[in-house]
């Protein structure tokens, strides 16, 4: 499958994937940015892309990245839609609460990953009643 990829800056580093067996490519910064213990900042990638329809790219954490700091992707997994062809941006969350742990952000840091996956639409239909499993609220398989 061949997915178009638009350069929004000449900065922008072209994603690929690191393996032939990974199943996400990894985003990078164009931009040195901080973000603040218990902040949130928009990181661009500098990068577009026409995803097909009935595909969506999930933006999600690189494990290293969760491991080794206190930096999450805010809104795990996000989803970049099919007609959506915009610059892909990532949001980051600093978790600490010390303020002398603020995390810099440095142009070319490989700030997350994407994974290309299939999506289907449904049709709704309103009903009166569903099947009944006994399951409801939080925790109802006991765990």
């Amino acid at each position: 499958m061949i997915i178009k990829v638009k350069q929004t800056e000449s900065r922008s580093i072209i994603t690929r994937y690191q393996t032939d067996g990974s199943a996400g490519f990894d985003l990078h910064s164009i931009d040195d940015i901080n973000v603040p213990a218990g902040g949130t900042a928009k990181i661009r990638t500098g990068l577009a892309f026409e995803i097909p329809e009935g595909y969506e790219l999930q933006i999600r954490p690189r494990s290293g990245m969760s491991a080794n700091t206190k930096i999450r992707v805010s809104n795990s997994p996000g989803t970049i839609d099919s007609d959506y062809t915009s610059e892909v941006l990532i949001l980051l969350d600093n978790i600490s609460q010390n303020q002398a742990d603020s995390y810099r952000v440095k142009r070319g840091d490989r700030i997350a990953q994407a994974v290309l996956q299939k999506v289907e639409q449904a049709d709704f239909q309103v009903v009166d009643d569903l099947i009944h499993t006994g399951r409801g609220g939080l925790g109802s398989t006991g765990k």
